[in-house]
């Protein structure tokens, strides 16, 4: 049986709290989540909902008998969009937890959203290409603040002994 690692401060850690721990006081995180890391992950987390509300119309529309070329192929749609959804829900969490994974993550989901955002834009559906890309764009100027990144720097606990 493994014990948990030992803190030289002397006062008892959670491994749950990423503000605690013996690597608190180097990563500089002993306050409060700062806000611009709450609203990257609720940029995150309205996105994940978002493509779940679109897998759910997907999957109804699928199911319901729309035709479509193929049934597998439509299937494996479904899944890549409940799939990425999981994904951008892990983020969101992980990301207000401060692990520092989550950046590179955050960053790649919102150029997904702008590669979509900017032709739906500039195709003449302006108010749905405005809502795709204003989230986006504050949550990638906001992945490069100061508060963020010395939030996100979060690694993760030790290896377990054997």
């Amino acid at each position: 049986m493994s014990r948990p690692p030992v803190n030289p401060a002397g006062t008892p850690s959670s491994s749950d709290d990423p503000g605690s721990g013996p690597d608190s006081a180097a990563n500089g995180r002993t306050g409060p989540v700062p806000a611009t890391a709450k609203v990257v992950a609720g940029v995150a987390a309205a996105e994940a909902t978002a493509l779940l509300a679109a897998a759910g119309w997907y999957a109804y529309e699928l199911f319901s008998g729309s035709p479509v070329l193929s049934f597998w192929g439509a299937i494996f749609t479904l899944a890549l969009l409940l799939a990425f959804s999981a994904w951008l829900y892990a983020v969101a969490v992980f990301l207000y937890r401060g692990f520092r994974w989550t950046r590179a993550a955050a960053l790649v989901a919102q150029l997904f959203v702008l590669t979509i955002g900017v032709p739906t834009m500039t195709s003449g559906l302006v108010l749905a290409g405005l809502v795709m890309l204003v989230p986006a764009v504050t949550a990638i100027v906001l992945l490069f603040t100061n508060k963020v990144v010395s939030h996100a720097s979060r690694t993760g606990s030790a290896p377990p002994a054997l």
